[in-house]
């Protein structure tokens, strides 16, 4: 039986991941599918980066961002007197910034095809638009809601390249499954590999199971 240190501490990085991202990431989703702004474009690039640019990439710069030596990591330090990196506190606003398009893209896709006419006529009762947003816009997007968690979920409990920058490997502070994983391999230990592999794997197939037979709806019209 393996150490199951790295497999809690991965659940609680993405369940807290999870959390912030969904009361982050709706308000953004909901600006972005409904504004005309010039700056949409630049800010739905910097939502998708983590998309396209190598985990170690973003694990850099987040190391350097989050360092000792930067005002985040200096503020930090002063704070709290304990670094941003190398920390659980590091990991998970690594795994914020790494998930993001996990929460916001479909969000910001079920948010632009509810109808503006459903809108328009809340607004016209007078709904505010929190009321709006409560009565007509979440109803509607609740396996979409769903959806973002899981994946989201998901995904942070995949992570390595960014968490082993940003984090690296220290027993019972940051040393997550995928870490976990990697220096059993590296240590020829294949029997401890293969079981947190294959629950990973388990994982991730149920997970992707779930978002395609219960929780993937189809576009919603409502206007």
């Amino acid at each position: 039986m393996p150490d199951l240190g790295p497999v809690w501490l991965s659940l609680a990085l993405a369940g807290v991941t999870t959390l912030i991202l969904l009361i982050v990431g709706t308000p953004l989703a909901w600006w972005l599918s409904g504004t005309l702004s010039r700056a949409k474009p630049f800010v739905e690039a910097v939502t998708a980066l983590p998309l396209v640019l190598p985990p170690t990439v973003i694990g850099f710069y987040l190391l350097i961002a989050l360092g000792p030596a930067s005002p985040i990591g200096s503020f930090w330090m002063q704070l709290t007197g304990d670094t941003l990196t190398f920390s659980f506190s590091g990991l998970v606003v690594a795994s914020v910034f790494y998930s993001l398009p996990f929460t916001v893209q479909p969000l910001q896709s079920i948010f632009e095809s509810i109808g503006r006419s459903a809108l328009e006529a809340a607004a016209s009762l007078r709904a505010n638009p929190l009321d709006t947003f409560f009565t007509v816009v979440l109803p509607v997007s609740t396996r979409s809601f769903i959806a973002a968690a899981v994946l989201t979920f998901a995904h942070t409990i995949g992570e390595f390249g960014v968490v082993l920058m940003v984090g690296g490997n220290i027993p019972g502070k940051t040393k997550v499954i995928s870490i976990a994983i990697y220096e059993h391999v590296e240590t020829l230990n294949y029997a401890q590999a293969h079981w947190l592999s294959a629950m990973l794997l388990l994982f991730s197939f149920a997970v992707l199971f779930v978002v395609y037979a219960f929780v993937r709806g189809r576009r919603v019209n409502i206007g």
